[in-house]
């Protein structure tokens, strides 16, 4: 949110000015203890102590006969009569075509806009309660906004033990008290979240306790994968288990998840491709849990509050009542999904941000070492020893004009029919570095994680969904699970043979 109505600002200022703290620590109506209000008859806002985020509570796995997958449908679409060609790549700030560059530049302003706590004429405002990070740049931003950056995020849970005979699995994931996303920051100390436990406020030690890190992941390139197909997607799935280098072992899951900006009065859903658990198919979907579950502001899609660690913040949010806060002017075209009420973005900013992460190119090779000999070695050693039946080098969007997202986004002329070389299925696997946390994708995905997609990988810091590698041979040799025979191939290269395949990775 970059801009709010002086009067609203007046109000805020006068609530926190007139703020009088009686009592630190009360008790909650879940059993914890939450801090009072600066000043008890402010709190009006909505006070229950559900999260609200799809992607930072533990969400059922989906069948098509609960949300039908996006059919995808093709009435009116092109073909292009010379067939698919490649997408745009580069670190630049470029558009992929999509739009122009003056209109990308102000996207990307927005993108890298910090909002504030409270809100002005000419800083954003709305942050909090809880929260990561001021500007959506913060997490993604190395070498240029969209891309990654060495921002970690926490998870945490705790897997009770349920017993069940092998092969089930004998745990099931609850989430931390208000959700598994643990926020960094918050507005005011008295309600900053940490991994449990936080004995002042109630919460005590649990048995199976659980906590992750997660990287800021890629955003370039996103449009394109948001126009891959479901088909495409499913079918990497259905052939991977037939795949014998890899002993047979390779089995990714697609996780099937809701589109918010399609409704929920008959959702819609499609295949999973974005977050760490694959917990998105749309980037306006995306957009819009970041913009409440990172920056801790409210949009059309997400109009409730998180709580911190379960307790009731409204008393400290300076921009109360959020579901009940009008949309400003409505951009056009018209955006997807409801526009009356906006919360903390009345100037549908995470339509902007959708936007701008559409338009941006995709990752690009390093030309100087992708021409050696020793880098061109190792993208065949790549695909002999297995690497590349997860981490697929080629994907082609949908044909232009194709109805995506449970019919609220059509696939447009600059993002249709392009080849894409991500190194990445977009699907969840187990390779033993499972972290336990459940997401959109049901109990079954308690220990899988998405295949990191190695385009750009090149200009990471930090491997792995945990950042816990810092060398791609670290990072290969934490394959296991799924990955175990495709691991042992690449042990079995020689060292120069090895060497080659992390040159290669080295380009990519």
């Amino acid at each position: 949110m970059r801009r709010f109505k002086l009067l609203l600002v007046a109000a805020v200022v006068s609530l926190f000015t007139a703020a009088v703290v009686t009592n630190r620590i009360a008790n909650s109506q879940n059993g914890s203890k939450t801090p009072s209000p600066p000043d008890a008859t402010t709190t009006t806002q909505n006070t229950s102590k559900q999260p609200t985020g799809q992607a930072n509570v533990a969400g059922p796995g989906l069948t098509d006969e609960q949300c039908p997958i996006d059919p995808e449908n093709c009435d009116g679409c092109i073909v292009t009569i010379d067939g698919p060609t490649e997408a745009p790549t580069g670190f630049g700030n470029e558009p992929n075509a999509l739009v122009d560059q003056a209109t990308h530049d102000d996207d990307r302003a927005t993108f890298e806009t910090r909002d504030e706590i409270l809100p002005s004429d000419t800083q954003g405002g709305g942050l909090g309660p809880v929260y990561n990070a001021q500007a959506c740049s913060e997490c993604h931003q190395n070498p240029v906004s969209g891309s990654v950056s060495q921002i970690n995020e926490q998870r945490a849970g705790r897997n009770i033990h349920v017993g069940c005979r092998l092969p089930c699995d004998p745990f099931v994931f609850q989430d931390a008290p208000g959700g598994s996303l643990i926020n960094d920051r918050a507005i005011d100390p008295r309600i900053q979240e940490r991994v449990p436990p936080l004995f002042s406020a109630g919460i005590g030690e649990r048995d199976g306790e659980v906590h992750t890190f997660r990287t800021s992941l890629n955003l370039l390139g996103d449009g394109f994968v948001e126009a891959v197909p479901n088909e495409t997607l499913l079918q990497i799935a259905a052939d991977q288990p037939n795949d014998t280098v890899s002993g047979n072992l390779v089995a990714g899951e697609a996780v099937i998840v809701p589109i918010e900006e399609a409704g929920h009065d008959t959702p819609r859903c499609r295949v999973g491709r974005f977050g760490h658990k694959d917990q998105h198919a749309s980037l306006l979907s995306f957009s819009g849990d970041a913009y409440l579950n990172e920056m801790g502001i409210t949009n059309r899609l997400f109009l409730m509050e998180n709580t911190s660690l379960g307790r009731d913040v409204s008393a400290f949010d300076p921009i109360p009542n959020d579901a009940n806060i009008d949309c400003g002017p409505v951009p056009s075209p018209t955006p997807p999904g409801q526009i009356t009420k906006c919360g903390e973005d009345p100037e549908f900013d995470i339509d902007t941000f959708t936007r701008f992460m559409r338009a941006t190119r995709a990752p690009a090779r390093d030309a100087d070492i992708s021409a050696t000999a020793e880098a061109q070695a190792g993208e065949e050693l790549f695909h002999q020893v297995g690497c590349a039946v997860c981490h697929v080098d080629t994907l082609v969007t949908a044909r232009e004009g194709v109805v995506i997202n449970g019919g609220t986004f059509t696939v447009p002329k600059a993002l249709a029919q392009k080849i894409i070389h991500p190194f990445g299925d977009f699907l969840l696997h187990d390779i033993g570095t499972g972290d336990g946390i459940v997401q959109n994708g049901g109990q079954t995905t308690r220990l899988k994680i998405r295949t990191a997609p190695l385009w750009g990988v090149r200009v990471h810091t930090r491997l792995m969904h945990d950042g816990a590698s810092v060398t791609f041979m670290d990072a290969i040799l934490r394959h296991a699970g799924e990955a175990e025979i495709v691991r042992q191939n690449f042990e079995a290269l020689t060292p120069e043979e090895q060497t080659d395949i992390i040159i290669f990775l080295e380009s990519l």
